[in-house]
């Protein structure tokens, strides 16, 4: 029995042995195990992105570049060419067995990316090519250039500077033929050196001189002219030079330059984009490329620019150009596309000053004026006159949408030298009267042009109001005078009389005062009528000729009035001829009615 107790003690411990060893063997294969499965996570991975599947080998072999096949396996050609190029420097031996396969590949991708953007860029150069249809096309393969640029960058370098080239090249032709055949359309008639504001009508010219313009008000005159910059016509379609020929539309200056800018910053947005999109630049770096591609252009219309500044004297012309590269630059910037903002201050460098030396000249003009070489003179509005308020109101209501302190300073000159000009030749008409008269319709003509475009409250309109406003007054004494002086005289005397306390003086004008009361009762109706018809004959605008006699009226009725109360006063009181002075409101209702009806 105990020899059976001890072989069954002796066969557990071999049990038990044999577990504990089983025990080992299963931890050391549960080791093995993860340490296997760590190693096949890594292996798979770099397995996965070393082997070059026979699909991709195939498609970038032989299916064309515009299959959405092609490009799906050039990414994933892209992805294993950076891994293999990073295992490469991690040592990894297995991208050796690989790495000709890939090179391979990419020689064959890049091959046949380079032929294909090559053809869509040539294919720019065909004449009468809306080139903007390969570029579309161009962006759906974007990442082309991006695979150049990663993996053959001599490619890439080759394929932007053979876009450049052509695409400059292409811009320059359109924009040269499109702007000579413009100017083929423009106005034959055009502002010369000798129009200017304080030319005269009647100036000699000399026997071989070309004929100057049939009307040269029209030069100073905004008529539609101010359209260009309106919100319709600004942004509308450009001009179709054939088109325009074939009707024989002529358009002026402001016009043509419109169109001319308005396809240029149309092609200088799209071709920003396009650029910043297909090329993958930005910045500064966007920017000379941009200038790389428009550069001969832009340095053409400026070429074109400050020939046709150097020559051109309508100043309007040249502020409406000014005003339409403000506009245009505000659009772009508003688009957020800086491309072109250089251009646009060299412009506005090349037309301020020339639009400043014309306006100049204008003012000198006038202050060179001789009334006396004007031929013969009448009381109406001068030409000269006419001219200036048409040219100022234009000009001030161009200004108004983009304010310009310059302008209004160049404007303030030249209204003081007009202002000048009408004094200098009211001083050639002998009577006050007349020279009133003069100055009045001149003021009035200017004030009511400037009305009709500026704001009321420009300094323009403040000036003339003012000055209208002092010879209207000066003028109602000067034509109540001859009829009604000796009262108007009386009074004044006797008023300052009074204020003095010196009434006792007033004693001795019993007769003075009986003869001025029968006289005017006698003859004011006669005199009214007499000065109304004078009034209108003298004022060429029918509405300044009624407020005119209407303040005449107006002013004859108070110095009446004043008349009742200095005969009121006690010398005066106990006259027998105060019987006779005409009720005032009476003396109102009669001369109502020699108001004049519009």
């Amino acid at each position: 029995m105990e020899q059976m107790l001890s072989a069954f003690q002796c066969d557990l411990s071999s049990i038990s042995s044999e577990i504990q060893t089983l025990q080992e063997q299963s931890v050391a294969m549960n080791l093995r195990l993860k340490n296997r499965q760590a190693v096949r996570s890594q292996l798979s991975q770099l397995v996965d992105e070393l082997v070059v599947p026979a699909t991709m080998i195939s498609t970038i072999l032989e299916t064309p570049v515009t299959e959405q096949e092609f490009l799906e396996q050039l990414h994933e050609l892209n992805s294993k060419i950076n891994y293999v190029k990073e295992q490469a420097f991690r040592e990894t031996m297995a991208c050796a067995d690989v790495q000709h396969v890939l090179e391979k590949l990419k020689v064959k991708a890049v091959t046949k990316i380079r032929e294909f953007v090559l053809q869509k860029i040539y294919s720019f150069r065909k004449p009468m090519t809306n080139y903007q249809i390969p570029q579309n096309a161009l962006l759906k393969y974007r990442f082309f250039y991006q695979f150049l640029l990663g993996n053959e960058r001599a490619v890439a370098q080759e394929l932007r500077e053979q876009y450049v080239e052509t695409m400059s090249k292409i811009y320059l032709s359109y924009f040269k033929s499109y702007t000579s055949r413009l100017m083929k359309i423009q106005y034959e008639e055009v502002a010369e050196k000798d129009d200017l504001m304080g030319v005269e009508d009647t100036a000699k010219k000399g026997f071989f001189s070309k004929p100057s313009l049939k009307n040269r008000n029209t030069i100073f005159t905004l008529g539609n002219r101010g359209a260009v910059i309106g919100a319709a016509e600004l942004e509308g379609p450009i001009i179709v030079p054939h088109t325009a020929q074939k009707s024989d539309v002529r358009y002026p200056f402001e016009s043509l330059f419109r169109s001319q800018h308005y396809a240029l910053l149309d092609n200088s947005c799209r071709e920003y984009l396009f650029l910043c999109d297909f090329f993958m630049v930005t910045g500064p770096s966007a920017q000379d490329l941009f200038n790389a591609v428009m550069g001969k252009t832009l340095t053409m219309f400026l070429k074109h620019m400050d020939a046709y500044a150097c020559d051109c004297y309508d100043s309007i012309a040249i502020f409406l150009c000014i005003h339409i590269v403000l506009r245009f630059r505000a659009i772009m910037a508003k688009r957020n596309i800086p491309a072109v903002d250089k251009y646009w201050e060299t412009l506005l460098e090349i037309l301020w000053p020339r639009f400043e030396y014309v306006l100049e000249l204008n003012i000198q003009s006038i202050q060179n004026t001789d009334p006396q070489k004007l031929g013969f003179l009448d009381t109406r509005p001068h030409y000269i006159t006419r001219r200036y308020a048409e040219f100022s109101s234009a000009i001030v209501s161009i200004n108004q949408t983009f304010p310009n302190e310059k302008t209004h300073a160049l404007l303030g000159q030249l209204q003081v030298e007009v202002e000048n000009f009408v004094l200098r030749v009211a001083a050639e008409f002998s009577s006050r009267k007349e020279q009133l008269i003069f100055l009045i319709n001149n003021y009035d003509m200017m004030l009511g042009v400037l009305m009709e475009r500026a704001v009321e409250e420009s300094k323009e309109v403040e000036g003339f109001q003012q000055l209208l406003s002092a010879r209207t007054q000066e003028f109602i004494e000067e034509i109540l005078s001859p009829p009604f002086g000796g009262m108007i005289a009386f009074v004044k005397e006797s008023e300052a009389l009074i204020e003095k306390g010196q009434l006792e003086r007033l004693r001795g004008e019993e007769a003075r005062v009986t003869q001025l009361v029968r006289g005017f009762s006698s003859t004011w109706k006669a005199s009214v009528e007499a000065l109304s018809q004078d009034v209108m004959r003298s004022f060429s605008n029918f509405k300044n000729g009624t407020s005119i006699i209407q303040g005449a009226l107006t002013q004859l009725i108070q110095y009446y009035h004043r008349f009742h109360k200095v005969l009121s006063q006690p010398p005066l009181r106990a006259l027998p001829a105060r019987t006779e002075l005409i009720n005032i409101h009476h003396l109102m209702v009669e001369l109502k009615k020699h108001k004049p009806n519009f």
